[in-house]
């Protein structure tokens, strides 16, 4: 992702579609952005995507800003740390009981869910690399739950920023459609390599 969203379309699109709602997205991070983007575009609604990564607690926040209450959500470390471990429960139910496969999966949330908070290096690699519920719980518990919400550094986009990428394949890659056994074994690989996301 890089930009900005374009607020002046969704105005214009407000203007030409008069028969059904229209809904904003783009650049919602905060509370006061839906605000700003209703007030700015003439939108009905908002849909919020990459600004709810890792902050599920958004939702609250748009709640109480759409109906004029100043209250925002500032979890401490604790809570985000109990939020991090029931996405994880969430998960193996639904992925049919296997850890396994959910951890590699919430492994790209947690970035997003500590950002901000005073979290070592070794935590977060850790994290990173994390394969049951058990070993998830005993690592968040390792960290310094009474940190108090960490204000602006808190804040902001989510997800992979800058400019954009060019994508790329392996060499040989777009070959044939079959997946060789050396192919077979860069891919066992490669999702080692990565947080699963």
């Amino acid at each position: 992702y890089s930009g900005h969203a374009d607020w002046e379309a969704i105005a214009r699109l407000k203007e030409a579609v008069t028969t059904i709602p229209v809904l904003g997205n783009g650049d919602i991070w905060a509370a006061e952005d839906a605000l700003h983007m209703v007030e700015q575009t003439g939108c009905d609604g908002v849909v919020v995507g990459r600004g709810c990564m890792g902050r599920p607690w958004l939702f609250a926040d748009l709640q109480a800003a759409f109906e004029g209450r100043p209250e925002r959500v500032q979890p401490d470390l604790r809570h985000v740390a109990d939020t991090i471990f029931r996405h994880g429960q969430l998960m193996v139910a639904h992925f049919d009981n296997d850890e396994n496969r959910s951890m590699r999966e919430i492994r790209k949330h947690i970035a997003w869910y500590l950002k901000g908070y005073p979290v070592g290096g070794d935590v977060r690699r850790r994290l990173g690399l994390v394969e049951s519920l058990s070993q998830l719980r005993g690592i968040l518990d390792e960290m310094d739950l009474d940190s108090p919400f960490p204000g602006t550094d808190a804040e902001g986009p989510r997800g992979r920023q800058g400019t954009s990428r060019t994508p790329a394949c392996p060499d040989g890659w777009l070959d044939t459609q079959d997946i060789t056994p050396a192919m077979e074994i860069k891919l066992r690989e490669a999702e080692l390599s990565v947080s699963g996301g």
